[in-house]
């Protein structure tokens, strides 16, 4: 529901458009999430009722303390006329106190301790006061009224109370009368700190909800990535080779026509489990088994089918002892590394040695000599290390890479395994 009000446009929450007119305008412009403020907020209906109220207040207040004044003969005319025009004065300026509280405030001051009649309304500034400003304004302003109560009174003694209960009297009214304006404060106060809280809160949710879908996106695609460069690597290397042997042995593009098929449909089964994952949002262990360490040896003899050299040293006697999450962080850590060993160093032999215990960890290390002749620059080189680096550390381990002893390029990685 869109406001305009004034020269001020507001988008009220739907909480409020049917009863804003209840709230004080303060509250209610502070409640507004999306106001666009230019200049103070316009009064409320509740704003003018307890406006009125206070008005004819200060006005009932001053009638009284009229009457007793024009009752009181020691009190000499010209002086009682004097006090009566700075009455209705100060009664007039009542309408002022939302725009300047602490002026209007500080001006009852003088005027109520030489005006008998308007004492009603110095009562309503120092209310107003005590509702829209800080406590060190009240206790400045309310400090010294209640001093001069006592000197108002000695000059200018009630006919109807003894000094000593007038001064009681009205001490208590100003003390009354502070307390009850910073009880509302603190309501409003409080009213606006839940509505930030509130918000806040809103805030984090939607924060905390952006990070755990983004976290999803990055291990959906760290997980894509894992999975399709080595099969894709595979299709591109027997691909590769019918197009620059076409006269093969018929056996032999057989073999590599079966190995491009089954690797497309592997390619194809992991990209739809990884999509049903993203759409079902659901744990990917529901689907296949994921490959763990004993899948290690399945992994070279598919790359030693695409034609790699590749030379495997498991010296972990019990693969399946290996908790199934550091075995696959292990296999995905192979996986990767023979993957840019095909990309960046084709044709040269490949060591992979697997070692550890449990208590001790698991070492994984994958070396390559450096590639014979010039090798094509690959698109997007060093993304599939920095995913495994964030791997290892998410398992509590540490991953290493650059170049090896000798040349060539070295992937040594440490799982922990208690």
């Amino acid at each position: 529901m869109s406001t305009v009000t004034g020269d001020r446009t507001a988008q009220v929450p739907p909480a409020f458009a049917g009863r804003r007119w209840l709230l004080p305008s303060a509250v209610a412009d502070e409640l507004d999430p999306d106001v666009v403020r230019r200049g103070r907020p316009r009064r409320t209906a509740r704003d003018w009722v307890v406006d009125v109220c206070c008005f004819l207040l200060a006005v009932i207040i001053g009638l009284a303390a009229a009457k007793t004044l024009n009752n009181d003969t020691a009190t000499p005319h010209p002086l009682a006329v004097v006090d009566q025009l700075f009455g209705v004065l100060a009664c007039g300026a009542v309408w002022l106190r939302r725009r300047w509280p602490v002026g209007l405030a500080i001006a009852m001051i003088p005027i109520g301790f030489v005006s008998n009649t308007a004492g009603g309304a110095a009562m309503v500034a120092v209310f107003t006061l005590a509702v829209h400003r800080p406590f060190r304004y009240v206790a400045w302003i309310g400090g010294i009224q209640l001093v001069l109560a006592p000197l108002f009174y000695w000059l200018r003694p009630d006919p109807d109370l003894p000094y000593a209960g007038a001064v009681a009297f009205t001490e208590l009214l100003i003390l009354t009368v502070i307390g009850w304006g910073m009880f509302v404060r603190s309501k409003r106060q409080l009213m606006l700190s839940l509505r930030d809280r509130a918000r806040r809160a809103e805030r984090e949710a939607d924060l905390r909800a952006e990070q755990a879908q983004r976290l999803a996106r990055e291990a959906i695609a760290r997980e894509m990535h894992d999975v399709l460069a080595h099969r894709l690597t595979l299709l591109s290397v027997h691909a590769g080779a019918l197009e620059f042997r076409p006269d093969a042995p018929r056996e032999e593009v057989a073999r590599a026509a079966g190995v491009i098929r089954e690797s497309a449909h592997e390619a194809l089964q992991d990209l739809r489990e990884i999509i049903g994952v993203l759409r079902a949002g659901e744990p990917d262990d529901t689907g296949r088994p994921q490959p763990t360490l004993g899948a290690l040896d399945a992994l070279v003899a598919e790359s030693r089918e695409a034609g790699m050299k590749v030379t495997l040293d498991n010296r972990v006697t019990d693969p399946a002892a290996v908790p199934a999450s550091v075995g696959r962080t292990a296999y995905r850590i192979a996986q990767e590394a023979l993957t840019n060993a095909r990309k960046h160093a084709p044709g040269t032999e490949v060591t992979v040695t697997v070692t550890g215990t449990p208590g001790d960890g698991l070492t994984i290390a994958v070396h390559n000599p450096p590639p014979e002749g010039e090798v094509p620059h690959v698109p997007g080189s060093g993304q599939g290390l920095i995913g495994l680096t964030e791997r290892a550390t998410l398992a509590g381990g540490r991953l290493e890479h650059g170049p090896g002893e000798g040349g060539g390029f070295r992937v040594r990685a440490w799982l922990p395994w208690g």
